[in-house]
This record gives structure tokens, sequence and C-alpha cells, in this order.
């Protein structure tokens, strides 16, 4: 199918992608989204948006259908094989339980260990191990690429190297990480305007805060935008996908996230003057 896709623009190449890129492991699911790791970003996104429907009291959908979508999203994760997009995910439903549902904490905790003892998470088990102790292939060449770019970064720490290219030929664009992704192309300055982007988002969300916990549905809404940024954001430190033009569909989806989190705020922001206008 993927490969028919080519006649309206689709990647051709690597359609059938192995972890390691070696046929002997195993395959990783990639759907449309060209990369297995682009497809477990914009799956974690979705799962991070959709979990407080799980234990929401006014759920947008039937409890049952929300059951059912995440637990799809949660099989196609794992499917990917994307270390980075599961502790992305882990870390927006953390945000959740922290803001929101801290009487979870405990049963996620013990959710989390029994779904790692299940038979088949073994090899996702193996491959996490691995990534920690820096023992396979995919983690070796992360460490090489992070010394080059903080030589590059270093050259041209300012206004970084643009996206056509590098000018010298001894350093190289593209690191698995997307904030050194941002201060290669735009340099440090780049950099920090990203992060006062970010910074700006969520003290303006916490800003309004208080008038979620009054308004379960729109709660369950706004944690979830704002969860799904926090799990794309945590991904980030592993990926560079959310920054690359070859995946524009991935960074589309996350500035419209921002997008749709910055509404979700301004909703409570315009409810609290029309209080104030009216005492």
């Amino acid at each position: 199918i993927l490969i028919a896709l080519q006649r309206i623009g689709y990647p051709g190449g690597w359609v059938i992608r192995y972890i390691e890129e070696n046929p002997a492991l195993a395959e990783r699911a990639i759907s449309t989204s060209v990369d297995p790791n682009v497809l477990g970003g914009l799956l974690l996104m979705i799962g991070a948006l959709a979990g407080p429907q799980l234990v929401a009291k006014r759920p947008l959908f039937p409890r049952r259908l929300t059951i059912i979508i995440v637990g799809l999203v949660f099989v196609c994760l794992i499917l990917t094989f994307s270390r980075s997009a599961m502790v992305g995910l882990a870390a927006g439903l953390g945000f959740v339980a922290v803001m929101r549902y801290r009487r979870l904490l405990p049963y996620m905790l013990v959710v989390g260990i029994l779904i790692l003892f299940l038979p088949f998470m073994q090899e996702y088990v193996a491959r996490f191990i691995e990534g920690f102790q820096g023992q396979d292939l995919a983690t070796q060449m992360r460490y090489g690429e992070y010394k080059d770019a903080w030589r590059l970064i270093q050259r041209y720490p300012v206004f970084g190297v643009g996206f056509a290219g590098t000018p010298d030929i001894d350093i190289y664009l593209g690191v698995a990480n997307v904030y050194l992704t941002i201060a290669q192309v735009m340099g440090v300055l780049g950099l920090v305007f990203f992060f006062a982007v970010v910074i700006t988002i969520f003290g303006y969300a916490f800003l309004h805060r208080n008038w979620f916990k009054t308004q379960p549905q729109q709660d369950a809404v706004w944690l979830g935008l704002h969860a799904a940024l926090v799990g794309g954001l945590v991904a980030g430190i592993f990926d560079h996908y959310l920054f690359n033009l070859e995946f524009h569909h991935a960074v589309t989806v996350f500035w419209f996230l921002i997008g749709l989190a910055t509404a979700a705020t301004r909703l409570a922001a315009e409810e609290n003057n029309k209080v104030k206008n009216e005492l």
C-alpha cells in the first residue's frame, strides 16, 4: 500500500523498517508517517491527549469508545518500538496524574510494572535496558551525534547555520535531539526563543488553572492538550522529528496542539474577565 502511495508523493524506499535496520530483528510499524519514531511521536501525543478522557467525570465520548481508542493507540505505539515515544507518553500521563489525579499515581506505577513483565513486552524491555546501558547501535550513534552537534554549535553559536546545510565539510546537520537541532539550525538565540514560547504557554496555562478545576469536561481537554505537549517535549530529548522539515506532518501536529492549548486557556481567561466585569 505504501509503495502504491508513491504516485501521489509518498516517499519511496524504506517502507519496511526494522530495529536498527536489521532484518534479523523485529519489524517496526510506520503507518503513513515515513518513520517509526515519527509514528510513535504522533501516537504519544494522541494518547496523552485522549488519556484524561479515561478518568474524566464527563468524557467527550462514551467511555467504552474512549477505552478502545486509547487501547489501540497504545498497541500501535508498542509496535513502533519507539522508546522515546513510550517515555514521552509516560511523561504526558504522569503530568495528568500530578495535575489532577494524584491518587492514580500508585495504580499507574503498578500497571506499568505489570506491563513490563508481560511475555510479549520482553523484547521491548530488553531494548530499554540496552538503551540505558548504551549497548545498542542506535544509542551509540546518538552519542556520536551529540558530540558532533556540540562541535557545530560551538562554531556557530548565535544564529546557527540555517536549514540549507553546513558551510564546513567536517560537520553536518542532524542529531537525535530536537533542542540540539534547533541550536544547530537557529543557534542558541533560536533555542532561547523556543524555550521562551514554551514557558509562556505553560505559564499562561497555570495562571488560569483554577477555572478549569471547576469545569470537569473542559479540564479533561485542557489537561490532554498540555499533556500532549509535555510528552512531545520529553520525546524531543531523544529525537528530532518535531523540528525536521522532512517530517512536516509531525511538526504541524505539534504546533497545532500548541495553538489548541493556548486557545483552551484563552477561554478560561475570557470567562474570568466576564466574572470580573460582572462584579
